[in-house]
């Protein structure tokens, strides 16, 4: 019986309680196990990294306004005084629904009586011929510490070659969402600063940030009133902002357009969607949901399963016959809380309760000082206000005290001023990982 208690439980041999895997240490995985902390069940989290990533920061890594350390916190670590919750680092890389159990890349066999799929989405490239190998996702820390050192090495080579000759690089942000929004206006912001604060021998007209989208505007999941807001303060930071733009093909040095136009780059940010083809989920099952998302029943089960269950942007989780949950961290962050909660349920021989997602609305930063806030119930929040709600919402899920202190006190200091900063190459701008 899996009874509920806030503290650590009185078995001491976990060995003898139901095993409970869950594969994946991001929003939904961790939310999971929080849920099943200190419970009557033995919990083994595993993932491929040893850390936690808070998702929606990983932008700023990227353009040098906070430290890979501040966005991650070690998962070990924040389950350190919940003695029945596990970490093993490793892949997975097979599911044996009949045995039961899931195979790690070393052949280590791990059985389980309930598993909780949580392995996120990756980058979506649609197909497109150069873009999986060429253009720079963001999706992991190894994503935004690759790109950091690629826009800062591009400017260290531009300042060299600016001896000789005039210098244009072009950075070409392709994505209009939120994370095109936020990653062209830090970049914008990080080439005038480096220019300023770092001496270089370039002028900010020599550096051009492109933004494109197929869309015929800005952030299409927010009332038109915040797709203009966005537009106006991104060409106010400098940003090119070009709608209808579709990708025909991507180069190692360039981009190409289906109306024949190519651009010499410097880097391209892919930031045009995820997907869940090519992740564990997309395996599960002979049919899979849309987007290679997992199909899973109201409860969030795997469909056909009894012991399986699936979360965050793994699942296709159903809002009714049509439509599904949108992949957002608020979506990971509840349905892994309602996983853990059923996992308890199941094991109290209860019935299970169908999920439903409280849409608490999204939000796009753009630059030091504005951002828009789409609220739950369709109104905007626009400007320092909206800036505000932002910093106040993502310092509240940042996981780690010391993470929480850490950026608040960058995003303060950045505020009033912009110091050096972050701006380290810290590998070869082809190889960090």
């Amino acid at each position: 019986m899996a009874t509920s208690t806030s503290s650590t439980p009185a078995y001491r041999d976990l060995t003898r309680l139901p095993h409970v895997v869950i594969i994946g240490g991001g929003f939904a995985g961790i939310a999971t196990a929080r849920g099943l902390a200190n419970q009557h069940v033995r919990v083994t989290i595993v993932d491929k990294h040893n850390f936690h990533t808070f998702l929606p920061l990983l932008y700023q890594v990227a353009t040098a306004g906070l430290e890979p350390a501040d966005v991650a916190y070690p998962i070990r670590t924040i389950f350190g005084n919940a003695d029945n919750i596990g970490f093993r680092h490793a892949r997975v890389s097979v599911v044996d629904h009949s045995r039961n159990l899931v195979v790690l890349d070393d052949d280590t066999e791990l059985a389980y009586d309930h598993l909780v799929v949580a392995t996120g989405a990756t980058a979506a490239f649609f197909g497109i011929p150069g873009a999986s190998k060429y253009s720079l996702p963001l999706y992991s820390l190894a994503d935004a510490r690759k790109l950091r050192n690629r826009l800062l090495l591009a400017l260290e080579r531009a300042d060299v070659e600016s001896e000789q000759a005039s210098v244009t690089l072009n950075f070409v942000v392709v994505g209009g969402g939120p994370t095109g929004v936020e990653t062209s206006g830090a970049l914008s912001e990080l080439i005038r600063i480096a220019i300023k604060r770092d001496g270089l021998r370039l002028e900010a007209s020599d550096v051009r940030v492109l933004l494109v989208d197929l869309a015929p505007r800005l952030l299409t999941a927010f009332p038109e009133s915040a797709s203009r807001y966005a537009k106006k303060e991104l060409e106010e930071l400098g940003v090119e902002i070009q709608f209808g733009r579709s990708v025909v093909e991507v180069e190692e040095n360039a981009i190409r357009f289906s109306d024949g136009e190519r651009i010499e780059t410097a880097a391209v940010v892919w930031a045009a969607g995820v997907t869940a083809s090519g992740t564990l989920s997309h395996d599960l099952q002979a049919s899979p949901g849309p987007g290679g998302r997992a199909r899973v029943t109201a409860d969030l089960r795997l469909v056909e399963s009894v012991n399986v269950w699936a979360v965050g942007d793994a699942a296709a989780v159903p809002i009714n016959d049509s439509e599904f949950c949108p992949q957002l961290a608020p979506v990971a962050i509840q349905s892994g809380r309602h996983c853990a909660a059923q996992i308890l349920r199941v094991l109290d021989a209860k019935e299970t309760v169908p999920f439903r997602y409280r849409n608490k609305g999204i939000m796009a930063t753009i630059g030091r000082h504005a951002a828009v806030a789409k609220l739950p119930r369709g109104g905007v929040i626009k400007g320092t206000a909206g800036w505000l709600a932002w910093l106040g919402l993502h310092l509240w899920y940042l996981v780690g005290f010391r993470n929480k202190i850490r950026v608040m006190i960058n995003w303060t200091w950045r505020y009033f001023d912009w110091p050096s900063g972050p701006r380290l190459i810290v590998a070869d701008a082809e190889t960090a990982e």
